[in-house]
């Protein structure tokens, strides 16, 4: 790990020389305080803490494990206006993305696995095929201490989002926010903490580790069983490299470039809503953006003369309270950074822009307007790179073929939309976008699903969070094979006798030969060499 850094936004020091995170308001720049960066020593002996908390936490019924994630739900509800300040404060959100966009999916994930998760963890019955003398069962192992490298998009429902279904599951967890939301990941922590207290349970079963990358390298170096990353494909390339060290499995839920195909038939003003909220909710900053809009040629005009007129009608301001502005601040002063790199270089090769496209700077030094731009050709560097920011990009599709293709011509395939009035053009449609998954008619919504699992294509990552198959991530499949009767008869292999190749091969035919002349044919041999075995 040597050189490596591990974080989503680069630091403006080494830890070597950096005891404290500097905490700031990203949209006002006040500050907030600070918190102590945690050192190599401090993240091994988390993780040593970490193991001990789960041989005990591995042993707590259904029941106490639900009633802890139970609190955790209960303490947002009543506590939400306290919640969302601190949300607003730390990423320079809006209280309504605050609300809908962290509260909202962490208590709706929390409600799926207190209602689903003991079905899909306790033990399950499974065939036996030949072996018809014994019986099947797969235990869902809890794995030991699960790691999660979370970024600073969604200070809050990445932390508990990430923690819950290994927690379910019979893990504990440690936890490494960005730096740039340390501050509020500390005042986080407190609520798990108090959930775990009340059912009585060691508060080391989830812990967090603050810092920039040295310490996001220790926590992957130090032994633990499983790592979740969430975050940019380059940084997921070096988690990547440094888990095989003790080949430690990972989920990586990457960057994403996710395409909107407009068909021509597509309701206009669904279609243009579907866009401004697939592309400018958390003003971009989302895995999970409709960053590439596809429209019909026959739909185009239309199109971009009315997301336009949305989009320049956008409020952005200091997000003081709700409903005072439609979009705040950009989280991270690294990713604006990016964000106006890649529009100036499209606008320098001839991208029409048709909203925003310059830095606010009137209003404080993270804000980004709403930008919608078009005229796009492949020399532009937004047209292939993830832009985590309020850029809405618009081509134009001269048929249903030409979107599709267009769609796919990325090296990332995280989710995307198909916005049409046909629901059989829609599903066609969906079975050719190659993406981890598909939302007919709306954007964003197969996360918030909790039955559907959540994951990428291609440089997307691999793995998958929600529904069963996320929840299962974080449990070893042990397979059991038991006898089904008391019976007390020895498998006796040797010594090789003269008539025991012949009768396996006869065994073999009646097992798998399809035909019933073939099978009563074998069957026959079979009975025929046992009756000679007898004699001789």
């Amino acid at each position: 790990m040597e050189n490596t850094v591990i974080s989503e936004a680069a630091p403006q020091n080494t830890q070597a020389s950096v005891e404290v995170i500097e905490c700031t308001n990203p949209a006002t720049g006040d500050s907030l305080g600070t918190v102590v960066v945690d050192t190599s020593a401090d993240v091994q002996q988390a993780v040593e803490r970490a193991r001990a908390a789960q041989k005990v936490w591995a042993k707590s019924s259904f029941k106490k494990r639900k009633a802890v994630l139970s609190h955790i739900s209960e303490y947002l509800l009543d506590h939400t206006d306290e919640i969302c300040s601190q949300i607003v404060a730390d990423a320079g959100k809006t209280f309504e993305n605050a609300l809908l966009g962290e509260i909202m999916p962490t208590c709706n994930k929390i409600a799926w696995l207190i209602k689903h998760s003991e079905k899909h963890l306790k033990p399950e019955n499974v065939g036996s095929g030949i072996l018809m003398h014994k019986k099947g069962r797969i235990d869902y192992v809890p794995l030991g201490v699960v790691a999660c490298i979370i970024p600073w998009n969604y200070p809050l429902q990445n932390i508990i989002s990430s923690l819950v279904a290994p927690l379910m599951a019979g893990n504990s967890v440690i936890l490494k926010p960005s730096e740039q939301v340390a501050f509020s990941s500390q005042q986080f922590l407190k609520v798990i903490h108090q959930a775990l207290a009340k059912e009585g349970i060691s508060l080391d079963t989830v812990q967090i580790v603050q810092g920039f990358g040295p310490t996001g390298a220790a926590l992957i170096d130090a032994r633990v069983d499983k790592i979740l990353f969430i975050g940019s494909v380059e940084n997921g390339r070096r988690i990547i490299e440094a888990s095989a060290k003790h080949i430690t499995p990972v989920v990586m839920e990457l960057g994403g470039k996710d395409p909107m195909i407009v068909c021509e038939d597509a309701h206009l003003e669904k279609a243009v809503h579907s866009a401004i909220g697939g592309c400018f909710i958390n003003l971009g900053q989302n895995c999970v953006a409709s960053e590439r809009i596809i429209v019909h040629k026959n739909q185009y005009e239309d199109f971009c003369r009315e997301v336009s007129s949305i989009a320049n009608s956008m409020r952005q301001q200091v997000p003081s309270g709700p409903g005072v502005t439609d979009v705040g601040s950009l989280t991270s002063p690294h990713q604006i950074a990016i964000v106006e790199q890649l529009v100036n270089d499209a606008i320098a090769k001839g991208a029409n822009v048709l909203a925003g496209g310059k830095r606010r700077t009137d209003l404080g030094q993270n804000f980004f307007p709403p930008t919608i731009l078009t005229d796009l050709t492949d020399d532009m560097d937004i047209v292939s790179t993830e832009v985590f920011g309020p850029v809405m990009l618009i081509f134009k599709a001269d048929s249903e073929a030409d979107a599709i293709r267009m769609a796919n011509d990325s090296n990332l395939g995280l989710q995307s939309s198909v916005i049409t009035h046909d629901r059989q053009r829609g599903e066609t449609i969906a079975k050719q976008i190659e993406s981890g998954a598909v939302c007919i008619n709306d954007f964003g919504l197969c996360y918030v699903n909790q039955d559907l699992p959540f994951g990428g294509t291609k440089y997307s990552g691999y793995g998958v969070m929600n529904g069963r198959e996320g929840l299962r991530a974080y449990t070893t499949p042990k397979a059991i094979l038991a006898d089904r009767f008391p019976l007390e008869i020895p498998p006796k292999l040797f010594p090789v006798k003269p008539l025991d190749y012949e009768k396996s091969k006869a065994s073999l035919q009646l097992l798998f030969k399809r035909s019933m002349k073939d099978k009563i044919k074998a069957l026959l041999k079979v009975i025929g060499i046992s009756i000679k075995a007898i004699f001789k």
